[in-house]
Order: C-alpha cells, then structure tokens, then sequence
C-alpha cells in the first residue's frame, strides 16, 4: 500500500491592482475586475474575516489587503501524483477576504448556509472603518452596527463573497435578502466595504460597488443620510443613479451612472418594480427610492423604524 502524502501550499503574492472605470484614472487596491477572474482554486483577495451566525466562530486568518491568494492542493504518491481538491470548510471559507471567488468550495449546502450571516464589528473590521466611514463625529455606537457576509453571483457568473456593514436592526433582513438573491443568480457587480474608496460614496458608486453603513451627510445637504445610522443600502449604483435638482439643475450621482438615467432602455441591471431586489426588500418594510417624489434614487432601499 502506497504512503501519500498530502501537501498544502498557499503562495502569496501582492500585487497592486489598478481599477479601470469610466474615464476615471484613479488607483486602487481592487479585489478583482471582471476581466481578471479566474477558475478554478485561485482566489482573488482584498480583506479579512468571519464568523458563522449561528454557531461559534471559525477560526480564521486575515489575508492581508492588497494581495492575490493561489490555494494550491496536490496528493504525491511515491509512484504517482494527482492533484486532488483538499476539503473545504465554512471555516476556510471564512479566512478569505471580500470578493473572493469561492464557488468551487461550496461542497455541501451545510457550507453554503454558514457563509450567509451576521456579527458584532470586530477590532479588525474596526480598524478598516476607523476615521473613513466610521469617522470621529460618529455618534452611531458601535454596537448598534453589525458587519455581515454573503455571497452573491459577480456580473461574471461566478460565486464571489461579499461584506457590508449595516445596523442590528437590518442586519437579519439584509442576510434572508441576499440568500433570496444567490439563489435566484442575482446579479451584483462588487460588495465590498465602503472603506476601501476611504469612504468616498462617489467613488464606491463609480465601481458599481453595493454598500450600506458610512456616516454622512445627504449630498449638498447637513442632513445625516440614512446610510449613517446603518438602515439604507445602495445596489448596483452605478447602473441605477441618483437623479435630483440642485440649484435648478439636474444632477446626476454618480454622474458617469448619466448613460443609465432613461429608464426605458432596456438594461438587465436596472432596479424597478418587477426586479427581485425590489420585491425581496420592499417585502421586508423597506422603502425604495425609484419611487420617491422629488428625486429617483434608484439604488436606494432604506428601512424606517
């Protein structure tokens, strides 16, 4: 009987990834682009950890920001050698960063439901947020805020993961409404904190980024937005801009989002009443901003209490 052994290699490398979008020529630390996903057991990476919602938390290790992570697995034989796929966990899952391509791991429907809950803000996820979305004159406490993961199908077709912060009170809705959404292969083109465009909510919009928590004030306004308290959320933005007046003109956020102001065309990313993340959402007591009077945020889904 042949001894095997099993060798396990993760090789890291960093790489800095520059992110391209709409004549825009600003740099970034990118999880991944559209054209860069891969197959396979290579896993784009960008940030740290979780925990499963209903159990104990897994024990995990952050990947540094800014790197590409490559899970190698290989069964030597003393004659033969075969690549053979190691078991994966909830728990590895967990170790991975946002945006990471994990659709090859989801072995067991076990696994599958584990990567879909919520948490208190850890240190880690603080640090992320300390000063950028979570800025000194805060006055959200930190533990009416939750940090949750999911996964959601990329524009891509491929199973990537996905983080948002949003408060307690949401954070049960927003876990059922992304499950609902994977399951269905909604598609989402990027979920990953806002902190990461150093909570610059025009930046995030232009990447198609879908966020939720960042303590601001509505645009040309002294309003707190309701993004601050953690009860709003922004899907595919980029594709479904906010329209108002400001000074008797129209603006449009993000204003390379103008090319998907006529919402006649027809355009499989734009939110409207037959959408499914429109009937998820507003199932749950959630107000959607295509419908307000005064101004189309069509992104824009918040819940009141």
């Amino acid at each position: 009987m042949h001894k095997i052994r099993v060798l396990t290699a993760a090789v890291i490398s960093f790489m800095l990834l520059a992110l391209p979008g709409c004549g825009s020529n600003q740099t970034r630390i990118q999880t991944q682009t559209t054209s860069e996903i891969s197959h396979g057991y290579t896993v784009s990476s960008d940030f740290p950890e979780q925990t499963d919602m209903t159990g104990p938390a897994p024990d995990t290790a952050t990947v540094p920001q800014g790197t590409r992570t490559t899970l190698a697995t290989a069964a030597v034989s003393e004659e033969t050698s075969a690549a053979t796929p190691a078991p994966v966990t909830a728990a590895d899952i967990a170790s991975l960063p946002a945006g990471s391509v994990v659709g090859e791991f989801l072995q067991s429907e076990e696994i599958l439901s584990a990567c879909f809950y919520y948490e208190e803000i850890s240190d880690d996820v603080f640090a992320r947020m300390d000063g950028k979305s979570y800025g000194k004159d805060c006055t959200v406490p930190l533990s009416d805020l939750r940090y949750v993961r999911v996964l959601y199908y990329g524009f891509d077709d491929n199973v990537h993961v996905g983080e948002l912060v949003v408060n307690t009170k949401i954070a049960k809705d927003i876990v059922e409404v992304f499950r609902g959404l994977y399951d269905a292969r909604y598609p989402i083109g990027k979920m990953i904190l806002v902190d990461e465009y150093d909570a610059d909510d025009n930046a995030s919009m232009l990447d198609n980024n879908t966020s939720a928590f960042n303590y601001r004030t509505v645009n040309g306004t002294t309003t707190l937005s309701r993004h601050a308290l953690g009860l709003a959320i922004d899907i595919n933005p980029l594709y479904n801009p906010w329209i108002y007046k400001q000074d008797g003109k129209t603006v449009i956020d993000p204003p390379e989002g103008a090319q998907y102001a006529d919402r006649t065309l027809d355009c499989e990313y734009y939110l409207d009443h037959d959408d499914l993340c429109y009937k998820l959402l507003t199932g749950r007591g959630f107000t959607w901003g295509g419908d307000w009077d005064t101004s189309k945020d069509y992104q824009h889904f918040s819940k009141s209490f």
